[in-house]
């Protein structure tokens, strides 16, 4: 985004006798990414641009257009409009990043390379180190709250304990930052990080937010849960990825492990009778009719599962939950959320647009006429 302003590509543009500020052409977007060596070709730029807007990152100016089309078309980067949804999880990575940035530009950084059963780690610092540093630089009041930042850090996958034993703790405990903001990155990487392999094996990536399991329960329902001893910073959310993955283990134990999305064999067997189409849900006269549901989370979450994609359906609804309370039902279509068109997208990307809304939920789904 930065590049493309310094490179005049974003500006304001005229079209239709109205101003658009801030906005690029999406053709010439492309000619960019190829004569920069960010695309090898016109069809994997425009597969990095989609997953741009897949992600929230870029949109059409008019929001007329849900694909990312190589032509004449005026998008825009929702950092420019101040339509970048921030979430908890992303405001935790932009501090973490901040503070990353912050310790390795200092002479005497606590930042070093250490070495711990005979191996070296990259990176390193010491617990007690940390808030120490964190409390003198102001950026936490009291070791209290400094602990807090820590552990939030960790559970987003941007610290780590160098042998993954320990959560974050006010100790002589050897810690390193697992993110290396500084690494270059190209836009490619975008398109290897769509599995579960590619991003465990990408310890760098600043592309996707990884997440230590914090619930020992086994559900499979979306739910939101905080975790006591984070509580204003970070807001630690579970969901039926968890379960599906086989991920049971107890907070913390010996080996924890990352939890990432899911993989297409983690897809239950569907509860339709058979696919349905957007054309088919969408046509004049289709039986079905539009249901708007307010679910308010409790304690334990909102109580379903979605499944499928284009369009997504409503795969199980927890009879004694929040959803099954405001009249959610099995085999409902998920038509919007939060007064987000999603007709068009994968349950992954509802499942992350649930978890990292607002705890009331609204969601209008399309049922079919008995």
């Amino acid at each position: 985004r930065l590049r493309l302003h310094d490179g005049k590509l974003i500006k304001d543009r005229r079209y239709h006798l109205r101003t658009y500020p801030n906005c690029f052409v999406a053709k010439e977007l492309t000619d960019w990414l190829i004569d920069h060596k960010e695309a090898p070709d016109r069809e994997t730029g425009i597969r990095l641009m989609q997953k741009l807007m897949d992600h929230y990152i870029i949109h059409h100016v008019c929001d007329e257009h849900l694909d990312y089309k190589d032509a004449k078309l005026l998008y825009r980067f929702r950092k420019d409009d101040g339509t970048f949804p921030l979430s908890k999880d992303v405001k935790v990575f932009m501090r973490g990043q901040s503070l990353y940035e912050k310790l390795v530009s200092v002479e005497e950084s606590i930042l070093k390379v250490r070495e711990e059963n005979a191996v070296k780690y990259q990176r390193t610092f010491l617990g007690c180190e940390m808030i120490d540093w964190l409390v003198q630089e102001g950026e936490a009041e009291n070791r209290k709250e400094a602990v807090e930042l820590g552990r939030a850090l960790l559970e987003h996958g941007i610290i780590q304990h160098v042998s993954n034993r320990h959560h974050f703790l006010d100790s002589d405990i050897l810690y390193q930052f697992w993110i290396n903001f500084r690494r270059r990155r190209r836009l490619t990487e975008l398109l290897n990080e769509s599995s579960s392999r590619a991003l465990s094996e990408s310890p760098d990536s600043p592309f996707c937010l990884r997440k230590l399991n914090p619930d020992p329960a086994n559900t499979s329902f979306l739910s939101v849960q905080t975790n006591k001893e984070i509580k204003i910073v970070s807001a630690v959310r579970r969901s039926s990825i968890t379960s599906l993955a086989g991920n049971s283990n107890p907070y913390f134990s010996a080996t924890p492990t990352l939890v990432f999305p899911p993989v297409a064999e983690c897809n239950p067997k569907s509860v339709l009778k058979r696919p349905i189409t957007n054309e088919e849900l969408l046509s004049p006269g289709a039986p079905y009719i539009k249901k708007t549901l307010t679910i308010v989370g409790d304690a334990v979450g909102w109580g379903f599962v979605v499944r499928g994609g284009r369009p997504c359906h409503i795969q199980a609804v927890d009879p004694g939950g929040p959803a099954a309370a405001a009249g959610m039902k099995v085999c409902q279509f998920v038509f919007s959320v939060n007064g987000m068109y999603v007709l068009h997208l994968d349950y992954q990307t509802i499942s992350s647009l649930i978890m990292t809304g607002p705890r009331t939920l609204v969601m209008e789904v399309m049922e079919a006429i008995e």
